[in-house]
């Protein structure tokens, strides 16, 4: 199990805690309204998912190469972090792309980073066509837990170099920027939500030791980013409805990727853009394509097309409940491998497996997706 547990995912939770404690001294916060309930039942389960996130040691391939008498962009490996990261990749890698000074631009993948190339592209005033095996809702980005996660299984601590940092930031705060230009529109494609995290332990404690897998350690990148993240509020027992004695609330942004992702392949069709299906299984297969400038964005997909071993599957699952309008919060809660996500097509209950790491098995495991509804269920338990 991973060290960071599904704090990875919820944001600067846990590392502005001391500085969120000394602004609520001097600051009065309202009393939050009642919470309602998640109702936390098996026979809820209406759906679950199982994807593979693309970590690369070294982070993320943004770099441009000559192959086959093509400019060939890479744009790939990025952990858990496609969706957060993805307009300030993009931008990376158009502008390489922009240099060749070609007009047509192809893509190679229709995920989370190959819609968002192909958006950045188009606002460049290049025309584009995606070659793609699958689209929305069949891609693997689609099965994100869809939240605003930018350092999540970004890079390695060994690999994190200062230069390293400034491009995670400038890519970051450029998706940033971009994502809150989409709050409020028709479908809520991005909203903000309060959250709150649970504990069992004091949150300056650490948690006890777990099963070492492998998994290497990640970089402390979160700080880079405080003044755009709301600080996590440590909560009295009279101000949650949780069983728990320590709880903090924070506030993160969500994805809700199924109006998303619609309204990025709207646009993209309303600029003229163009999708042809097709599945690639050799670099060779580029000589072929009409565009002399493709930009690659196949995430995993290019462990297989591209030979490149240093991508490490992680195996995720996620769940999702039937959804409840009254519920805009989100969970975690430290030690119980449980992490929930507010969203508008159902509430997402995500669990880690033991062995998740190095894992491209894509099966579902219902009883671990059951186990991590049952621990929901416990946090609303009475108080003893």
């Amino acid at each position: 199990m991973d060290r960071r547990h599904f704090l990875q995912h919820s944001g600067a939770l846990l590392a502005a805690a001391s500085a969120a404690s000394s602004a609520r001294a001097g600051t009065a916060f309202a009393a939050p309204a009642p919470l309602a309930p998640i109702r936390a039942t098996p026979d809820r389960l209406i759906d679950i998912s199982v994807c593979t996130r693309p970590f690369r040691p070294q982070g993320p391939r943004i770099e441009a190469e000559q192959r086959y008498g093509k400019t060939l962009v890479h744009n790939y490996g990025h952990g858990g972090s496609g969706w957060s990261l993805s307009w300030g990749s993009a931008r990376m890698a158009i502008a390489m792309a922009l240099t060749t000074r070609e007009k047509y631009l192809a893509v190679i993948g229709c995920g989370a980073i190959g819609l968002t190339s192909a958006r950045v592209a188009q606002r460049a005033g290049l025309r584009v066509r995606i070659y793609c095996k699958e689209r929305p809702p069949e891609v693997r980005s689609s099965l994100a837990s869809g939240v605003w996660s930018p350092d999540s299984r970004i890079c390695s601590s060994e690999h994190a170099t200062p230069a390293f940092a400034e491009r995670w930031e400038a890519m970051a705060r450029a998706s940033f920027k971009t994502y809150q230009s989409l709050l409020g529109l028709p479908g809520d494609p991005v909203s903000w939500h309060d959250g709150y995290v649970l504990s069992d332990v004091p949150f300056g404690e650490p948690l006890p030791a777990t099963e070492d897998n492998g998994e290497p350690d990640y970089p402390d990148l979160e700080s880079r980013l405080r003044d755009i993240r709301p600080l996590s509020v440590a909560l009295s027992a009279d101000e949650h409805p949780f069983r728990v004695p320590h709880v903090r609330r924070y506030t993160q942004m969500v994805f809700n990727i199924a109006s998303y992702s619609r309204l990025l392949m709207e646009d993209f069709f309303r600029e003229g853009g163009e999708i042809e299906q097709r599945e690639f299984v050799h670099p060779r297969q580029l000589a072929g394509l009409r565009e002399r400038t493709i930009v690659h964005a196949t995430g995993y997909g290019a462990r297989a097309l591209f030979g490149d071993d240093s991508l490490v599957p992680v195996r995720g699952q996620t769940a999702r409940l039937v959804p409840q309008p009254e519920v805009d919060y989100g969970l975690s809660w430290r030690g119980h491998n449980l992490f929930v996500v507010p969203r508008r097509d159902g509430i997402l209950v995500q669990a880690q497996g033991p062995h998740d790491w190095n894992n491209e098995d894509v099966q579902v495991d219902r009883p671990l997706s059951e186990d991590a509804v049952a621990r929901l269920a416990a946090a609303f338990a009475p108080r003893s």
